[in-house]
């Protein structure tokens, strides 16, 4: 099982596979360097990078919103690195640069820090609505994402499209799709109420950390959720194998 997650000061997401294919990430040192890795980004782009920019610019003497402004180059560089990495740009990606460019031309025209800070709740409303938006479409949208992510032509993509015929299957990732757009939702509200009744310094250090505890929420609800529906698939299908053994001899009697 997949789980897009997401990392900000200005929302960069990554997805953490729950269900690894050690045979496509070459084995477990592979798949512990991929993790090791994307936490270093986390830290470096997400979190650390913009908080300690803000600080040493305002010990510098500059204004809160230039400050602001400039400490949103580490999450843009994060997004510019995962792309040339990866060699193309994602949908959360595109949006991540969206809201850092709404979030810019916002703060040069208001001069508002505050309004600048909330503006990193967009992708994030963005992602919440596409979500529930996608719950009446064919596919919900952490589907797709999870697709993409593993790639439709690979044997795990292969699996996932085969297993999207079965009613379980698809009910599984429309009840995971509904929950995280609630949650983040739930989430850019919280932001917004951080921004408003908190100091500058203050709102940028809990909008750097808060969606992580947000995140590790949603992963611990979605690895129970999912481990329980594994052992119901399970249990149905012993009994069917129970019951096709046991029909079996009555039909040939």
């Amino acid at each position: 099982m997949l789980l897009l997650l997401g990392g900000r000061h200005h929302e960069r997401p990554f997805v953490v596979d729950t269900n690894r294919d050690d045979s496509r990430t070459g084995g477990a040192p592979s798949a512990a360097a991929g993790r090791f890795r994307s936490i270093s980004m986390i830290v470096i782009f997400d979190v650390g990078g913009p908080l300690a920019a803000y600080s040493l610019l305002r010990s510098a003497g500059l204004e809160t919103v230039p400050a602001l402004l400039l400490s949103g180059v580490f999450p843009a560089a994060g997004v510019a690195i995962g792309a040339i990495r990866h060699r193309r740009l994602d949908v959360i990606g595109a949006l991540v640069l969206v809201g850092i460019l709404v979030g810019t031309v916002l703060g040069l025209v208001s001069h508002s820090a505050r309004l600048l800070l909330v503006e990193g709740s967009v992708p994030t409303t963005i992602f919440a609505v596409g979500c529930l938006g996608s719950l009446r479409a064919r596919r919900p949208l952490i589907y797709s994402l999870a697709l993409e992510f593993v790639g439709p032509d690979t044997a795990k993509g292969r699996e996932m499209t085969m297993f999207w015929h079965h009613e379980g299957f698809r009910r599984s990732f429309r009840v995971i799709t509904a929950v995280f757009g609630v949650a983040f939702l739930l989430e850019a509200a919280l932001r917004v109420l951080i921004v408003y009744n908190t100091s500058t310094g203050t709102a940028l250090a809990l909008s750097a950390v808060t969606p992580y505890i947000w995140v590790g929420a949603l992963v611990a609800w979605t690895l129970a959720y999912g481990t329980r529906q594994k052992k119901k698939y399970e249990r149905l299908a012993a009994m069917t194998t129970a019951e096709v053994a046991e029909t079996g001899p009555r039909q040939a009697v």
